[in-house]
């Protein structure tokens, strides 16, 4: 490389002009990245003081984003994170996608009313023309459509409304671990009720089995207990309005429901007329290797609850439900902002993203990948009990082996206690590798990756190691602290050391 006679200087001796320039460089990097760094601290103490105590991801995510593309989030310190949240599953297409922002631009610059309550529309019209396309066979034929609130728990309190006015009940069956939103009632049939009106079923999964089998034996007696609850006099639950279930429960642990119980639920609800309400607020638009979740088993339920991504990023809520129960009056449901132009626009076209880009296809195969890897990781260190998920939608849960009050079921390896504390470790050491998951789950013990389903193989490799060198340094941290540790690597692991 030429180099000019200004840059050449005698041995020994660094140029003058050149080390200033240098150390005035580095000294305006400084003064730039002290001031991010205070923004930042800024912006963060006044959300402390200004905000509500409820606040949640603001408490184990301190970042500040100001900028997203994709799988990327910029904070305002200037540090980059990998987004395995993804607006807690909103985002199928990852932050500001090209054709969700042209699509919105183009309502923009169009003139087009944003807000329009229940009034028909070109960008309605799309919308629900392009929903329609992707719903079940069996539904879509014959489906109508409410627009209600811009959360998923206004579509659940719809869905409610909707059956018990259809059947003239009122009772309603959920599972233990669901979570269906933080209205009145869409919260008495979540997991974490506390005046319960809605009688209560077990939810089988095979790493916490409530009878201690797990498997298909596990599925079986949840459902022979599902019919009893429903057939027997003295059960004390008056035949139901309506069951609603998750496909696969989100914040209950990431736990997906085995297809021959889904099958069943959907037999023992019909034989009894019961009107089957699936949740797929989550789980929807491909995040589970399926447009929606209840395709995996073949049930086409009598309701559909659907948010987050069918929004494209933007607030929007539908229950979609079979004609015969469509016999509300005008106005017996509404909400304000149920025409909110800018969503649907920019659901139309994050719905048509996926399925005209097999994405659905993409996550199921990329998510069979990521869940073998991480089983890979779960024979390495005794605190993951256990790797679960479907397609884009994943769950590692951290337990205690070691515990004093471990007490696995004979004959087994498990369950351990669950470790809410090594998963909030495991979550603050992704933070700081630039890596952003969730936790759900009994006692907030399982960390959990949505990413979006636009990510590609490098960054899966990179969200993995990200994640293995997490909880690689974890468990060194922790088995430094004595024998017996419940993070101590399993014996004859390889283990891992941080970065490596």
């Amino acid at each position: 490389m030429a180099v000019t006679e200004s840059a050449v200087a005698p041995a020994g001796r660094e140029p003058e002009r050149a080390c200033s320039g240098y150390e005035d460089e580095r000294a305006r990097t400084r003064r730039e990245c002290d001031g991010a760094r205070s923004a930042h601290e800024g912006i963060l103490r006044r959300q402390s003081a200004r905000e509500s105590a409820a606040r949640t991801y603001a408490r184990a995510l301190p970042i500040v984003p100001v900028r997203a593309r994709g799988l990327t989030i910029e904070g305002a310190d200037g540090r980059r994170y990998l987004d395995c949240l993804s607006g807690a599953g909103t985002l199928a297409l990852g932050h500001n996608h090209p054709v969700v922002l042209e699509a919105i631009r183009k309502v923009l610059d169009s003139g087009a009313p944003l807000n329009v309550l229940d009034l028909a529309t070109p960008v309605k019209d799309a919308f629900t023309t392009e929903l329609f396309r992707t719903l079940p066979p069996g539904l879509a034929d014959r489906a109508r459509v409410q627009f209600c609130g811009p959360a998923g728990t206004d579509a659940v309190e719809a869905a409610f409304r909707l059956v018990r006015a259809a059947t003239g009940r009122t009772g309603m069956l959920a599972f233990t671990g669901a979570y269906h939103g933080m209205t009145a009632g869409a919260l008495e049939a979540s997991g974490g009720a506390c005046d319960v009106w809605v009688a209560r079923l077990p939810y089988p999964q095979d790493y916490r089995c409530p009878f201690g089998v797990g498997g298909e034996r596990g599925a079986e007696l949840a459902a022979r207990w599902t019919e009893s609850v429903l057939d027997d006099a003295k059960s004390g639950v008056p035949l139901p309005a309506g069951m609603i279930l998750e496909p696969v429960q989100g914040e209950g642990g990431v736990i997906p429901a085995p297809d021959g119980w889904l099958r069943r639920m959907r037999e023992i609800t019909a034989a009894r007329s019961i009107p089957l309400i699936a949740d797929e607020v989550q789980t929807g638009v491909g995040r589970t290797g399926r447009f929606w979740a209840v395709e995996h088993s073949g049930v086409v339920p009598d309701v559909m609850v659907l948010s987050k991504a069918i929004g494209g990023s933007l607030p929007l809520a539908v229950v979609v439900y079979r004609d015969d129960l469509d016999v509300w009056q005008p106005g017996a449901h509404a909400g304000t902002f149920r025409g909110n132009q800018l969503a649907m626009a920019a659901g139309t076209a994050t719905l048509a993203h996926v399925r005209e880009n097999g994405l659905a296809e993409r996550a199921e195969a990329l998510g069979a990948r990521l869940l073998s890897q991480l089983r890979e990781l779960m024979g390495e260190f005794a605190c993951i009990g256990d790797v679960r998920g479907r397609g884009l939608m994943i769950g590692i849960e951290m337990v205690a082996p070691d515990a004093p009050d471990a007490a696995p079921l004979s004959g087994t390896t498990g369950p351990y206690p669950p470790a809410p504390s090594l998963a909030a470790a495991v979550q603050r050491e992704c933070l700081r590798r630039g890596l952003i998951v969730e936790l759900g789950g009994r006692h907030a013990g399982v960390v959990r990756l949505l990413p979006p389903l636009t990510i590609t193989d490098e960054q899966a490799n990179a969200v993995l190691d990200r994640l293995a060198d997490a909880v690689a340094s974890v468990a060194a941290a922790a088995a430094g602290r004595g024998p017996g540790n419940p993070l101590a690597e399993r014996p004859g692991s390889r283990g891992r050391a941080p970065g490596g």
